[in-house]
């Protein structure tokens, strides 16, 4: 069975366009990367749990925030490496500062077969942004969100 992660596609209104909140991994693979990195808060769900609840879970690890609803499920998204990611979309109900994000941590050799281990946050930015310019920061096979999104709001 394929892996599933679940997350959450956060979103305003302002001045009658939408903006989402994009997360940018941290480590030292993505530290160089922009276009096309760029992702909805998510991670995976746990055996027999609930799957928004995994997506709360998720985004409040990522950004240090807990994320209240409603929400309204987007769909299933199968990734390029198989990879299944369920989202939801929820209207931030309340300003969230993206330069304040906490992430929670990973660690993993580094440099490379160095035998030293180094700490690196899960997400090491975040950032709002209009859907074209989502378009362009988001990883490839979540793009399909945005559409969603703008269907489900009727702006699409």
């Amino acid at each position: 069975m394929a892996k599933r992660s679940a997350g959450l596609l956060i979103y305003r209104r302002s001045d009658g366009n939408i903006r989402v909140l994009l997360v940018h991994p941290g480590g030292p693979f993505w530290a160089k990367k922009d276009d096309g990195a760029w992702s909805i808060p998510k991670g995976l769900v746990e055996e027999n749990e609930d799957e928004l609840a995994a997506a709360r879970r998720e985004t409040a690890e990522e950004l240090g925030i807990t994320v209240e609803g409603p929400f309204a499920r987007l769909g299933d998204y199968k990734q390029p490496g198989g990879k299944i990611v369920i989202a939801w979309s929820v209207e931030a109900r309340a300003e969230i500062g993206v330069a304040a994000i906490k992430s929670n941590s990973f660690t993993m050799e580094w440099p490379p077969r160095s035998g030293s281990m180094k700490a690196f946050p899960e997400v090491d930015r975040a950032g709002w942004f209009s859907l074209p310019e989502a378009e362009v920061k988001m990883l490839a096979g979540q793009r399909p969100m945005l559409a969603d999104l703008a269907g489900q709001m009727g702006a699409g």
